[in-house]
């Protein structure tokens, strides 16, 4: 069967005090994906009369509003055909780790037990589910319970997020940021509960509290027989899911034909796996029961190629950076007016969005407009605020040959440069004079033997070095013997570092 792949952040936690963003936060999320389930985020840092902060629940008055609200909006966005998703985050005694609870139709209480298993019981005769994030953290203090799981419940888990990646505790990108609740361990990581059995997928979402869908923090793909609330459903419920770190990448992995989540039987199988990424695909890992099973590596096989004639390539293109708060408390925020033109045709454009304000507008195949503002922070000031946003951007990718110019206005500035002078080297394009001006207007007289305060202080955009589409797409397949007990995984990287987490397929008899 043909599926959609549609794109989500599954763990948007919008909070009390955000309800009236309500809107802004929905408008965003039609710009950024596919459907979206909002999560709200019903806990707050109370504060004991010694000053220690306990998190804990609002008053149930203002959590009933705040429900009441959100139902609403979700029922208008579904009735103007955009699929939303009510849900919420549950984290009970910390004692079964943190999940976020969604619903099929907009019609559920919000409850919060204490257990996992009471949470179950709860929902069990309806269509809901509890995906577990963070899992690695330490078990009792909010990290996964394996013991107590159910895979009926909870067909997969956020392994990848701002907090980090669960998966393991031994592999890249650490639980570092949130460091009050960590390190991470590995007795509660993703791996446990797939060595205990369970048909579990994985996926990589934001757990974003200020902005739904942010680019850098992860994002996941469902694959759906169609766009609608009920087919998103069944792809969920069974486990057609994978995540990113960062740019989104379309990947089919099957076994016999059978898709990412499936059971299939035990023999002699075909595993097969076909990738386009935003970037030049290093390498990607088959692991068997969490060991490398083998390691198919893509790097090498296209960068000596002399390329003519027509084909795709695909390069980012970033804003942002720019004056130090330090220094310049008043240039927190720069919008950005620009336009790409191609002499030959402009394929459709990935929107690499981390804030509020970003437009893509008048595209065609031969040009596009941008409206774009970046902030040197997002954070807004309660206790999960983001890291410092600073790069907005997109992946554009034109069909053209080699020495096609390409034009990149970006305010005042208009950058040529050929898709072959591209692909040697990426490059960095700095509003200095503005910051020279700047400089000038605030401090005065700040001449060194070196540019730092110049350079360290202008608008940059940054474009990626190009590749062609023979760096982009791999596709693969080697014979299995699929075992009893046993499943397969992907595990994709990219040349840039961006990581894709692709669920398992299981053998059971």
């Amino acid at each position: 069967m043909h599926y959609k792949k549609l794109w989500t952040d599954l763990h948007s936690n919008i909070h009390h005090n955000q309800m009236g963003e309500l809107n802004q936060w929905i408008e965003h999320a039609k710009k950024t994906v596919d459907f979206w389930p909002v999560a709200y985020y019903p806990f707050y840092m109370k504060r004991t009369e010694t000053g220690a902060g306990l998190e804990d629940l609002y008053d149930r008055e203002q959590i009933e509003q705040d429900w009441e609200q959100l139902r609403e909006a979700v029922k208008q966005q579904n009735e103007a055909g955009y699929p939303m998703f009510m849900g919420y985050e549950w984290q009970g005694s910390g004692d079964d780790g943190d999940h976020n609870v969604f619903f099929l139709d907009n019609e559920q209480p919000m409850l919060h037990p204490m257990r996992y298993e009471e949470l179950y019981q709860a929902y069990k005769d309806r269509s809901a589910i509890a995906i577990p994030h963070h899992v690695a953290y330490q078990l009792g203090s909010r990290g996964k319970n394996w013991e107590t799981h159910r895979e009926d419940f909870s067909p997969f888990a956020e392994i990848y997020s701002s907090h980090g990646c669960s998966e393991n505790d031994t592999g890249p990108f650490d639980m570092e940021r949130h460091l009050h609740m960590g390190p991470r361990t590995g007795e509660t990581c993703y791996e446990r509960g797939l060595e205990k059995g369970y048909l579990v997928g994985m996926i990589a979402s934001g757990d974003n509290h200020n902005v739904p869908a942010v680019h850098d923090h992860g994002t996941m793909c469902v694959l759906a027989a169609d766009g609608s609330k009920e087919a998103i459903w069944e792809g969920l419920l069974n486990r057609r899911v994978y995540g990113v770190s960062r740019s989104r990448m379309d990947i089919d992995f099957t076994i016999n034909g059978s898709p990412m989540g499936s059971v299939v039987k035990p023999g002699e199988g075909t595993l097969a796996f076909a990738i386009e990424a935003a970037d030049a695909i290093d390498r990607v890992e088959i692991l068997r029961d969490n060991v490398l099973d083998t390691m198919a590596v893509h790097a090498g096989t296209w960068e000596e190629t002399q390329y003519t004639g027509v084909r795709k390539y695909k390069f980012a293109v970033e804003f942002g950076w720019g004056p130090n708060p330090k220094f310049y408390k008043d240039r927190l925020t720069k919008t950005w007016d620009g336009s790409l033109e191609v002499p030959g045709r402009l394929c459709p454009v990935q929107k690499c969005f981390n804030s509020f304000g970003q437009e893509l507008c008048n595209v065609t195949e031969k040009s596009c407009e941008f409206h774009m503002t970046t902030y040197m922070s997002t954070t807004t000031g309660h206790w999960m605020g983001p890291s410092t946003v600073v790069k907005e951007g997109f992946v554009f990718e034109v069909e053209g040959k080699p020495e096609d110019e390409i034009v990149l206005k970006v305010d005042r500035y208009v950058y040529r440069f050929t898709l072959k002078e591209l692909m040697k080297s990426s490059r960095i394009l700095a509003q200095y004079q503005e910051s020279m001006d700047l400089a000038a207007e605030v401090f005065g007289n700040v001449e060194h033997y070196r540019d730092d305060f110049y350079w360290h202080n202008a608008y940059k955009t940054r474009i990626r070095q190009a590749v062609p589409e023979e760096a982009y797409t791999m596709k693969y397949e080697k014979k299995v013997t699929l075992e009893a007990g046993s499943c397969y995984r992907l595990r994709v990287h990219l040349r840039n570092g961006d990581t894709a987490w692709v669920s398992p397929i299981f053998v059971r008899e």
